[in-house]
């Protein structure tokens, strides 16, 4: 009797927690959704932006701009990180840490100065346990970043590129490729570069790569005026687009594993149901035993 009881109580414990995950699983699916719209339409708007910045910058004018100035030697980098602030998400965390931790250790021994900025409750707290404190830190960034949030970060990494005092920005984040595929990379955004060969799409690849593709702009007032108002906004399209690749690819972790642990519990249940129905199998056919045993003892 005690066995059955207690396969009751795992019973009901594993069904508690299979209401938890696929409560989270529902959850995740309906932020996936509106994060993947966001970031499609930023997707959209960031080729555009950069197929207008390669096509200007083809149009012959010779422009120097801060930020696509190379400064050497570098010797100020600053690595972002983008992690998520809960668990819960596979390898999500686990896959953006490890990237981020050789390219730190490598930067150790490659630059002068070294600086960190880690957004994310989890990144945060690993960094902090490998006694590396990040000099800033970010915790408000959720599945639905605002740009206006993110422009804040963007002008001051440009005042500071401009000014001198950084030499290169790199960011470690998830990129979302599909559903079934994210990757954690290192992204370069200072210096930043006009031409972009992965933001543009084969189709323009192919024209550059062939000389077929034309610059069909009338430029006015002149290309050095547009390019002035169009690099500073290019770069910080880039970094909200590495915003929502990571909130999009946070939530599809999220969603899978949440998934394949509710799909684990109910092969638990299931299997503990089995054994629940043996037990209690046995116990009866023990109990009618007795019965039959006490009856011959009394004839």
């Amino acid at each position: 009797m005690a066995k059955t009881r207690a396969l009751v109580k795992r019973r009901k414990a594993i069904r508690n927690i299979r209401k938890i995950t696929r409560t989270m699983e529902l959850i995740a699916t309906a932020r996936f959704k509106r994060a993947m719209d966001r970031a499609v339409q930023a997707e959209s708007y960031t080729h555009r932006i950069s197929d207008l910045v390669r096509d200007v910058s083809s149009a012959g004018v010779e422009y120097d701009h801060p930020l696509l100035e190379v400064h050497e030697p570098a010797e100020r980098a600053k690595l972002l990180v983008l992690t998520a602030n809960r668990g819960l998400c596979g390898g999500y965390n686990a896959n953006v840490l490890r990237v981020s931790t050789q390219q730190w250790q490598q930067w150790q021994e490659t630059f002068s100065e070294t600086s960190l900025e880690v957004s994310g409750k989890r990144g945060i707290g690993a960094f902090r346990y490998r006694g590396i404190t990040a000099d800033q830190s970010y915790v408000e960034f959720e599945d639905r970043p605002r740009f206006d949030e993110v422009e804040a970060i963007a002008e001051r990494y440009m005042a500071d590129y401009a000014a001198g005092k950084l030499d290169r920005l790199d960011v470690v984040y998830t990129r979302f490729i599909s559903t079934a595929r994210q990757e954690a990379v290192v992204e370069t955004l200072l210096p930043l570069s006009p031409v972009e060969p992965e933001e543009s799409s084969e189709e323009d690849a192919d024209d550059v790569k062939q000389g077929a593709r034309e610059v069909q702009y009338e430029l006015l007032p002149s290309p050095a005026g547009i390019l002035e108002e169009i690099l500073p906004m290019a770069f910080k399209v880039r970094l909200f687009k590495c915003f929502l690749d990571a909130a999009v690819s946070e939530q599809v972790a999220r969603m899978i594993a949440m998934k394949g642990a509710t799909e684990n519990s109910d092969n638990i249940i299931r299997e503990i149901s089995m054994l629940y129905n043996r037990a209690r199998q046995a116990e009866i056919t023990k109990q009618i035993a007795e019965i039959v045993g006490g009856a011959e003892l009394l004839n």
